[in-house]
């Protein structure tokens, strides 16, 4: 009886740790909904964005940064954080908003990083041309 139960075990404990894996890191894709190309000096405009996730592990965090190569300007969160280029800013939820004022009057590019706790990234690059306003428009 003794040998039947410790076999037992055995085939429970083999049986149970063969093929047993626990993923944590998944794939992820950054969504956004489509943005102007064109902006005012001083204009803000929004994009919308959502991280879409292959699978979730709870462990995982989301982090952004930001770098503008060319033009001026200022990225700010939905929670209003005003976030400084090339700094990392914990995400609080998968589906955000980011407000990018113009501060200039030339061409302008942002390129936004999404980065997981695992250190996958995802890279999103947004392009405006100036936009003059025409104050008889107005």
């Amino acid at each position: 009886m003794k040998k039947i139960s410790i076999i037992l075990i055995a085939c429970i404990i083999v049986g149970c740790n063969d093929g047993l894996t626990i993923n944590q890191v998944y794939s992820f894709d950054l969504q956004t909904m489509p943005v102007p190309r064109r902006i005012a000096q001083g204009e803000t405009v929004e994009i919308r964005c959502k991280i879409v996730k292959t699978g979730n592990y709870t462990g995982n965090m989301f982090y952004i940064r930001y770098f503008q190569p060319d033009g001026k300007g200022e990225l700010k969160l939905d929670d209003g954080r005003i976030l400084i280029p090339n700094d990392l800013y914990l995400l609080k939820k998968d589906v955000f908003r980011l407000y990018y004022t113009s501060h200039s009057a030339e061409q302008q590019v942002i390129d936004i990083y999404i980065v997981d706790s695992f250190g996958q990234t995802v890279h999103r690059s947004f392009s405006f041309s100036n936009q003059i306003i025409n104050e008889r428009e107005e």
